[in-house]
Parts: structure tokens; C-alpha cells; sequence
């Protein structure tokens, strides 16, 4: 199911970019998994969505391009930047990936690299970065948890790029604001997710 789920929205994603760009503005792409793919809830209520209203609302013109996918991993990203970079005027770019990677035990070395590479071929196109980090269940042992979480302090300051320290700050911690899955936030936990990147945001648009 998560593979089906997976390619459907790269399906949905590369038909999206394939279009020509109805405005020329530049973009402010959120690249993500599941927890920015609007999971379980309606486009419009989605964290994302939500950014583009709260943009309009400051005056910020950039158009916001969702190119999240359901159940990708820091290699799916990296795999599909290409046509992004091809198809849109990318300002900001907000990387919001691995924790797939994290909750299926991947070598962190391998998404160290995926991520990293994402970041130098924005910042080629002169693209502003924000990383999103994220933290994972202790299943897997204390210290590939720990070298999970420190991976994206890391990764931010070994790029000079902004960082988001943690997506589900204040909701991962909170039963009623997560699906039944205990993963997925719910519709209402939305706009806390957004709350907590754009302190972050606001200063690269």
C-alpha cells in the first residue's frame, strides 16, 4: 500500500510540474514525505496550504508548490529534484524528509548523503534552504536515535542553511492531536506545524 501510495504521488507530482506554469512568480517549494502531503486530511487543511494563506495575508507574493509525497525517503527527494529545478523559479526550498528513512532503519550515512545533496544543488540554483528536522521512536536503540536527531543540526550547519529543529514540536507529544496511527498529526495540529517553521521561514522570504 505505501508503495502504491508512493508512486500515485509521484504520478500526481510530475503531472503538476509537466504543466506550464500558469505564473512566472518565484516559488517557494515544500519538499516532504507524508507529514506534509496532507495525510489523512483535505488539501486545505494542510500545513502547506495553509503557509500560501498565510503568505497572501503578509504581502509575500512567492507561490507555494506542495511536491510532498506520501512515504518518501531523503532518496525519493533527491531522485525527483531534478524536475523541480527544471520546472520552477525555486526561491526557498524546505526540505522536510527522512523520517522515513529514520522509522525504516536506513543507514544514516545514506541519508546524510541524499540529504546533503539536495542542499548543495538548491544553493547551485541559488536557492535558499530550510531543513525541517524531525525525531523517531527509540525502536531502533538509543544511538541510531540519537545520530538520527543529531543529523540535522548537522547537516544545517555544515551547509550554512536555516533549520526547523523539530516539525512535530508540541504535537508529537499530544494524543489528540495524532491520527490513530500515532504518526500522522490530525487536521487540527495543522497549524501548530506550520507555527513552528515559519519563524524559520519568514526571514528567507
Amino acid at each position: 500500500m505505501i508503495a502504491r501510495a508512493w508512486l500515485v504521488g509521484l504520478m500526481s507530482a510530475v503531472l503538476a510540474l509537466s504543466a506550464p506554469l500558469a505564473v512566472a512568480r518565484s516559488v517557494v517549494v515544500v519538499i516532504g514525505d507524508s507529514l506534509s502531503a496532507d495525510y489523512g486530511m483535505t488539501e486545505q487543511q494542510g500545513w502547506v496550504h495553509q503557509l500560501g494563506e498565510r503568505m497572501a495575508d503578509a504581502g509575500i507574493a512567492h507561490r507555494v508548490v506542495n511536491a510532498s509525497i506520501s512515504g518518501d525517503t531523503s532518496n525519493g527527494g533527491r531522485a525527483r529534484l531534478g524536475i523541480l529545478l527544471q520546472r520552477l523559479p525555486i526561491r526557498v526550498a524546505i526540505i522536510e524528509l527522512g523520517g522515513n528513512d529514520g522509522l525504516r532503519g536506513i543507514d544514516l550515512k545514506q541519508t546524510r548523503k541524499h540529504l546533503s545533496d539536495m542542499i548543495v544543488r538548491l544553493q547551485a540554483a541559488d536557492a535558499k534552504v530550510l531543513l525541517v528536522g524531525m525525531q523517531i521512536p527509540p525502536n531502533l536503540g538509543p544511538r541510531y536515535t540519537a545520530a538520527f536527531q543529531a543529523l540535522y543540526p548537522d547537516l544545517a550547519a555544515q551547509h550554512g542553511v536555516a533549520l526547523v529543529p523539530f516539525l512535530l514540536e508540541g504535537v508529537a507529544s499530544d494524543a489528540t492531536l495524532m491520527q490513530a496511527d500515532g504518526i500522522h498529526p490530525t487536521a487540527q495540529a495543522q497549524t501548530q506545524l506550520l507555527d513552528n517553521v515559519w519563524p524559520y521561514l519568514q526571514p528567507l522570504l
